[in-house]
Parts: C-alpha cells; sequence; structure tokens
C-alpha cells in the first residue's frame, strides 16, 4: 500500500536560538496529520510533512503561536511552496 504524504516549506523569521526552533517544531507538529516538522536555524526554512494537504493559514496560526513570524512567498521570491509525493 502507498502512503501519499504531502510537504510544505516556508521561511520562519525572529528565530535566534535552539529554543525558537523547538518551540516552532512543537506548536507546528500540534497541526492533525503533521508527521515531521524540520527547521533550520540559519536559514529559517521550515519542512512540514503531512498525511494531508496542509492550508497556510493552519501552519501560520502555529508560527504565530510561537511567537515567530511565517514569510509569504512574495516576500521571498516564492521560498514557500508545496509538493506531493
Amino acid at each position: 500500500m502507498t502512503t501519499t504524504t504531502h510537504t510544505y516549506t516556508c521561511t520562519v523569521v525572529g528565530m535566534t536560538c535552539s529554543h525558537c526552533v523547538s518551540s516552532v517544531s512543537t506548536e507546528i507538529g500540534l497541526i492533525p496529520g503533521v508527521s515531521d516538522v524540520r527547521v533550520d536555524l540559519d536559514s529559517g526554512a521550515v519542512t512540514v510533512t503531512s498525511e494531508h494537504s496542509l492550508e497556510e493559514t493552519a501552519v501560520r496560526a502555529a508560527v504565530d503561536e510561537a511567537g515567530y513570524e511565517l514569510r509569504r512567498p512574495e516576500e521571498l521570491n516564492g521560498s514557500t511552496k508545496r509538493t506531493e509525493q
């Protein structure tokens, strides 16, 4: 049986330490269906893997709850993207 996963990639600004990474990872990880969250502190890149397609509003709300800012694609020259595997 093949499982479809969805990947959502975005950039979060304002993170400065491992505690920041942990906060963002924890909040995004609470979104139903999320199976993996990878955060790169240096670049601010966040990659979220989920069992179903994610709405940007859910990810944005989680990032806001953690105290940081998700940047829109047009603000970062298209760095937010969605892919299905």
